[in-house]
């Protein structure tokens, strides 16, 4: 005998995930900026070199001093305005959006405009992060494309 689940039991079912994945939602806007930002200002003294090439994986570019001092490691990344925000009271908007395409009411969501930017690590003799930054690949970049 063949059993199925009863079309309430997995409307609820759907229910229940369209409210963890809000419930998700909330908690990572809760995190703002980019997520790395998190990352390296909790790293700062504790991160090792090569605690960030096997996170990131090979810097883009690396500055190692022959005679020793702080070493500069870049990586470059692509950033949403969503992700360079502090918060965003359109996150639950788009949130609800995607729940409502889970449940089947797909909707048409325009792509967001990315931006490259780089990450400046510097790392001590030692070979610990020292310090970092983030800045625009190009500056002004985000600033032009925003005032049209």
């Amino acid at each position: 005998m063949f059993f199925s689940s009863s079309p309430s039991s997995t409307c609820r079912s759907v229910r229940l995930r369209a409210l963890g994945l809000l419930a998700f939602a909330g908690l990572l806007a809760a995190c703002s900026g980019p997520a790395w930002d998190g990352y390296f200002k909790r790293g700062v003294g504790r991160l090792t070199q090569d605690d960030v090439r096997d996170k990131l994986g090979p810097p883009h570019t690396a500055k190692n001093p022959a005679l020793g001092g702080d070493s500069l490691w870049t990586y470059r990344v692509a950033l949403s305005d969503q992700e360079l925000a502090t918060w965003t009271p359109t996150f639950l908007v788009e949130a609800s959006q995607s729940v409502g395409s889970l449940v089947g009411r797909p909707t048409e969501q325009p792509k967001p405009t990315l931006y490259c930017y780089r990450y400046l690590l510097t790392f001590t003799e030692d070979r610990v992060l020292k310090s970092w930054k983030r800045e625009e690949c190009t500056p002004g970049t985000r600033e032009t494309l925003n005032a049209r």
